[in-house]
């Protein structure tokens, strides 16, 4: 194995381009060095796609992938097999079943070769369990018995375990409690060697040394962490916007120049008319100077004009460094609840799981509601059995007005419906122009709108859902948020705060992100623990 500081990835060439046509990458040159890189760039721009061609995924079309050392790589979505048992999951059951059988007086040579040099692989596996917070699984468990988010941290411990050179993180913090989010932060901030992450988790992000931005198939490099880079973007951006007002003005400028210009030419043509009219000069003489100022016009013109589409040039390229922050705007006057109006009432209700809420728990009027807890804890089985996706086992769950439920994992969508098909048929009796128009305000316009959910990136594939949801009939005036910034870029998740900062229907939203849930003004937080959900104050989470 290669040592940490002569570990490295570099891309040359590269090209991608999906079976559809669609090109991703054209000859791409990156590099990664030791030290940690955060990955960011918009949905669709590439990143995962980057980290599936460096962990040998995915094939270039053209290009080198070139990696000095051994590869470990989290993908955004991990699958365990839930009959695995943890140390196979760990990929230490050959070499710790030969442990024990040594152990226990059977020195087959062959024993001895599986465990080679890795005498103490079982005292190191607990270690990293616990590092993770994962201590209480013992290795002889399933992986059925674990959540979502410690199947996360399993995955994690087994490539920790085999010490790669190089460590490849695609959304890693997603599903992940915030006990959980904070153990792999600091397994991060610990790590050795090249690591490359893809996050919208703020603060795992400012964990690392640079950041490469993905945007327009390039990768343009910023020195620190996130916080870092948010600042540097932010005096481009005032530079930028300083060049197309400065671009904006000589285009203005050329304009005039070239109508001076014009209005001189013709000037002069009416001048020459009247001079051949008179034939104060020999008609000779006239003519050759008639020609002669036709020709200085006209050279004056062509300038004027070539400067004019200079100008028009520099603003085209000025426009294009400043960077599109649409808002989604989601004024819709029937989802406002009045003050104090019923929304929801939960009563003695137990639910599938085990869960359970004792006595009555009233959701009034616009409130926002973070519904927050340790994997596992139940937070998704209350959503579901608010949505009349799961009958209770005992009590009720009312909901006394329209309300949706948005789900991780966003299969409110017919994949091969477009996004305007999708829209209308959560809303039949809306016209197309009706339901175009207010897709429009969901950052979906003309073609976009045309386009098939199966072939949309994770934050177009969120907007969808949500605008599905939103612009249904009846409008929702109670939204159910499951886990609503997981895959989303930063960009995405401003844009979806936009959105809820406009909505005037009530909230409850489970999540582990905390910025997010501070960012979107959550009025009361409950805590789902041990199977019941009590409320707690603002500074009691985490």
């Amino acid at each position: 194995m290669s040592t940490a500081s002569s570990s490295s990835v570099s891309l040359s060439s590269l090209s991608f381009a999906w079976p559809d046509g669609t090109t991703v990458f054209d000859g791409l040159d990156v590099s990664f060095g030791p030290g940690r890189t955060g990955l960011v760039g918009v949905n669709g721009s590439g990143k995962s796609t980057l980290l599936k061609l460096i962990a040998g995924e995915l094939a270039p079309a053209d290009g080198t992938v070139k990696v000095m050392g051994e590869v470990g790589y989290l993908p955004q979505n991990v699958t365990l097999d839930t009959a695995l048992r943890v140390d196979r999951a760990l990929g230490i059951a050959e070499q710790r079943a030969a442990l024990h059988a040594i152990e226990a007086g059977d020195v087959s040579e062959r024993h001895f070769e599986t465990v080679g040099d890795d005498w103490d692989v079982e005292e190191r596996a607990l270690v990293t369990l616990g590092e993770l917070g994962l201590g209480h699984i013992g290795l002889d468990r399933t992986v059925g018995e674990v959540s979502g988010g410690e199947s996360v941290l399993l995955r994690l411990a087994a490539l920790l375990l085999r010490r790669p050179d190089v460590l490849l993180l695609d959304e890693p913090t997603n599903n992940l409690d915030l006990y959980a989010r904070r153990r792999l932060h600091q397994a991060v901030a610990a790590w050795p060697g090249v690591l490359v992450v893809v996050s919208h988790d703020r603060e795992l992000l400012d964990l690392v040394d640079q950041i490469a931005e993905l945007r327009a198939g390039d990768v343009a490099w910023y020195g620190g962490n996130f916080s870092a880079y948010e600042e540097a973007l932010s005096v481009e951006q005032e530079a930028a916007e300083r060049m197309v007002r400065a671009a904006e003005a000589d285009v203005r400028k050329q304009k005039r120049e070239l109508s001076d210009a014009q209005i001189k030419l013709a000037r002069r043509k009416r001048y020459g008319q009247k001079m051949y009219e008179s034939k104060r000069e020999p008609k000779i003489v006239m003519g050759a100077r008639k020609r002669a100022a036709q020709e200085s016009a006209g050279k004056h013109r062509i300038m004027h004009e070539e400067r004019l589409a200079e100008a028009k040039e520099r603003l085209d390229d000025a426009v294009d460094a400043v960077r599109d922050e649409d808002e989604i705007r989601v004024d819709l006057p029937y989802t406002a609840v009045p003050p104090g109006r019923q929304v929801l009432t939960l009563e003695n209700l137990a639910m599938a799981y085990g869960a359970r809420i004792e006595g009555i728990l009233d959701l009034r009027g616009p409130e926002r509601i973070a519904l927050v807890g340790r994997n596992g804890a139940g937070k998704t089985t209350l959503l579901r059995t608010v949505a009349g996706e799961l009958a209770p086992v005992e009590g009720s769950a009312i909901a006394h007005v329209p309300l949706r439920f948005l789900p991780q994992r966003l299969d409110v969508l017919d994949d091969e419906l477009t996004v305007a098909q999708n829209v209308a048929r959560f809303a039949p009796g809306a016209t197309n122009n009706r339901v175009r128009a207010r897709l429009a305000r969901f950052l979906f316009r003309g073609a976009r709108a045309d386009q098939r959910a199966a072939t949309l990136s994770g934050g177009e594939r969120f907007r969808a859902a949500l605008a599905a949801l939103m612009l249904a009939e009846p409008a929702p005036q109670l939204l159910l948020l499951d886990e609503p910034t997981n895959n989303l870029d930063l960009a995405s998740v401003r844009q979806l705060t936009s959105a809820l900062d406009s909505y005037e229907g009530a909230l409850l939203v489970a999540s582990h992100d905390l910025p997010f849930l501070e960012s979107i003004g959550i009025t009361r937080w409950l805590l789902m623990a041990d199977g019941e959900l009590t409320e707690i104050a603002p500074e009691e989470v985490g």
